[in-house]
């Protein structure tokens, strides 16, 4: 048989063969090659880690607005959600009972004046006037009991008159006695004068106790705030503990958080905080750490936290919901990695895989700070080392072919 039908005879074994030879090739150099990896590597960066949680706004007090007297609500001129100044007019109340307790409250001051007026006035003098002539009934009869004493001496009038001269000159004295007191009560010292002077302080008191409770048929802002509930209208019939509107007042604003627990140790007072308002997400604006609560919630295992805010920006809404990022630490240069090549970060002894030549090896690390999906590595490794990701199908000592993720 020539050699030319004996190729042909041969020629697909020939051919499996070189196909066999080649796949064997490839896989042993794949296999030199190692595993195909995209590493992570080590960078160096500032770093800030972050405590994340969501919240609402609330202003660190609100006022319940009442009213102190039971009236007819004649009108309330400002609705839910205005924002009102100090002194503005929120509800007004029928006044016509009011006002007549306090005119009948200035009549009664008017008379309490008057008779201060009369006494100092009529009843000063007249005591005055009276003590004068009992003085001088007095004396005359002191001068006759004299000259009947006299008489009846020398036989010239029997006992029966000398008798009647004492009772006269007893009776002036008695009668000078109650001049006397009538005049020094009128006086201002005395006690007439001093109850008068009552009777007034009384009824100004009254006057102005009446011209307050005037002053309740229109309920004010006692602040200026905004208006987050109002409970009345014109006709109502509102009595005193009813609540009407709520205040929230403007100014300081705060934020109400709840942390889990488990962060709570990197909290502390005085820490700053970025906040985005989730209607406004764009927008930024800076709080700090005021309050943090001595317990912890045992149904949902959070700390409530709160957070003043200095400089609230115009749209902050009472009980809007907000994200903010609490800054609990903060590194420079600090060695970064992404989490996803940590293995058994939670555990006592995390590790990573880190490409030597063409091996991964297994290296123990000592994590640091960690926010937003990155850990601090203190311990290790070196900035720009690769590191095979956690997910990746390849075991310590195993050949790897790698090549770095872009970033």
């Amino acid at each position: 048989m020539s050699p030319l039908p004996l190729f042909r005879k041969y020629l697909w074994w020939i051919l499996l063969a070189v196909a066999i030879a080649l796949a064997t090739g490839l896989i042993a150099l794949r296999w030199w090659q190692g595993s195909e990896v995209v590493g992570e590597p080590v960078l160096r960066r500032d770093f800030v880690q972050t405590v994340v949680a969501s919240g609402r706004v609330e202003n660190p007090h609100r006022i319940d607005i009442g009213a102190q007297v039971t009236a007819t609500v004649v009108r309330v001129p400002v609705q839910e959600g205005q924002t009102v100044r100090a002194g503005d007019l929120l509800v007004q109340l029928s006044a016509d009972e009011l006002q007549a307790n306090e005119r009948q409250a200035d009549m009664a001051l008017a008379q309490a004046q008057a008779r201060l007026r009369q006494l100092q006035e009529v009843q000063a003098p007249l005591a005055e006037q009276t003590l004068r002539q009992a003085q001088v009934t007095a004396d005359f009869a002191r001068t006759a009991l004299r000259r009947s004493e006299e008489l009846f001496a020398k036989n010239f009038i029997g006992a029966a008159a000398l008798d009647e001269a004492r009772k006269a000159a007893e009776l002036a004295q008695a009668q000078e006695r109650s001049a006397q007191q009538q005049l020094a009560s009128a006086a201002p010292q005395g006690s007439d004068f001093a109850i008068a002077q009552t009777a007034v302080a009384q009824a100004q008191a009254g006057a102005a106790a009446a011209r307050a409770r005037s002053q309740y048929a229109q309920i004010r802002a006692p602040v200026g705030g905004v208006l987050i509930s109002r409970n009345v209208e014109a006709g109502d019939v509102v009595q005193p503990g009813k609540l009407l509107m709520t205040l929230s007042p403007l100014g300081r604003s705060q934020l109400v958080l709840a942390i889990d627990e488990k962060n709570l140790h990197l909290l502390a007072l005085g820490q700053k905080a970025l906040v985005s308002a989730d209607a406004y997400a764009q927008t930024h604006f800076d709080a700090t750490l005021v309050y943090i609560n001595p317990g912890v919630n045992p149904q949902t295992g959070a700390v409530d936290v709160k957070l003043d805010v200095a400089q609230p920006p115009a749209f902050l809404r009472q009980d809007m919901t907000v994200s903010v990022d609490i800054e609990v630490a903060q590194r420079k240069a600090a060695l970064l990695v992404p989490a996803g090549v940590l293995h058994e970060p939670e555990g006592a002894q995390p590790w990573v895989l880190r490409i030597e030549g063409a091996h991964a090896v297994k290296v123990p690390v000592q994590l640091g700070l960690r926010s937003g999906g990155f850990y601090e590595l203190l311990e290790g490794v070196q900035e720009g080392d690769l590191l095979v990701p956690a997910l990746a199908t390849v075991a310590a000592g195993d050949r790897v072919s790698a090549r770095a993720a872009a970033r």
